[in-house]
């Protein structure tokens, strides 16, 4: 069985002192770590202070970014050694904002996947259509592409401990989701192409989120589909009281 993964992703969203209060604000209270697993993904700024401020909790922590070099003369990128020294479990790459941008290609999201797979940190690749891409019927050709060549040149054992994100950019910060069908729909090509790609065990084992206004509203219909294993989360990862209730989704 794969264990459902909840993160948090906070975009350019609080500070270190917020990052704390929102910790404190959670502590004890999150859902059975064997049952869920509870992820927040935050700013480079914020991370020390999460990691420290998570620490005795099964609260896992998550880049936003990183660079797929480990050190040299990158000013500015984030290194996804010092991120695994720090003590960083996932790295979240490939999201639709930093395609659109900051011009990341397949290519640069496919070597940012091996940086961290060579450091330790287990990456979240983010993959989906625009509302064009949906309206010209090309959702099965773009988002299978984009998962080809975000896998190329990863082991099955590393694709298979691996997570995956579907977000349907036009369901992104806009209020509006999938059905739970739609998504369904789209997770079931993604383990269909990493079957492909690999074998049915490493595709029955790689984790598969929907992203896109997910929140406790919808999350119990989108967690019931069975290629969909958990939520990459924007708006309703912020509040610790909103957070809570889609880690606990199952209660």
């Amino acid at each position: 069985m794969r264990k459902p993964i909840i993160a948090g992703n906070w975009k350019l969203n609080k500070n270190p002192k917020e990052t704390a209060e929102f910790v404190a604000g959670i502590k004890g209270k999150l859902a059975d770590a064997t049952k869920v697993e509870a992820v927040i993904g935050a700013p480079a700024v914020d991370l020390q202070t999460l990691i420290d401020a998570a620490k005795g909790t099964d609260l896992k922590v998550a880049s936003e970014n990183n660079y797929f070099e480990d050190a040299g003369a990158f000013t500015g990128e984030t290194s996804p050694k010092v991120l695994a020294e720090m003590g960083v479990n996932y790295g979240i790459i490939g999201h639709s904002e930093r395609r659109e941008y900051f011009h990341e290609t397949d290519e640069d999201i496919n070597k940012k996947a091996h940086a961290l797979f060579k450091n330790g940190v287990t990456p979240i690749i983010c993959c989906g259509e625009t509302l064009e891409t949906r309206k010209a019927g090309k959702v099965d050709e773009w988002v299978s592409g984009q998962i080809k060549a975000a896998l190329k040149g990863l082991s099955a054992e590393q694709v298979a401990s691996a997570v995956i994100a579907y977000e349907p950019i036009w369901a992104i910060g806009t209020g509006e989701t999938a059905t739970p069908e739609q998504a369904q729909e789209v997770c079931h090509l993604i383990r269909e192409t990493v079957a492909g790609l690999y074998d049915q065990t490493t595709a029955e084992n790689v984790r598969i989120q929907y992203g896109g206004s997910m929140k406790p509203a919808n999350v119990k219909e989108l967690m019931a589909q069975p290629d969909i294993d958990g939520g990459l989360v924007g708006g309703a990862s912020l509040q610790p009281e909103s957070f809570l209730e889609l880690v606990h989704y199952q209660d």
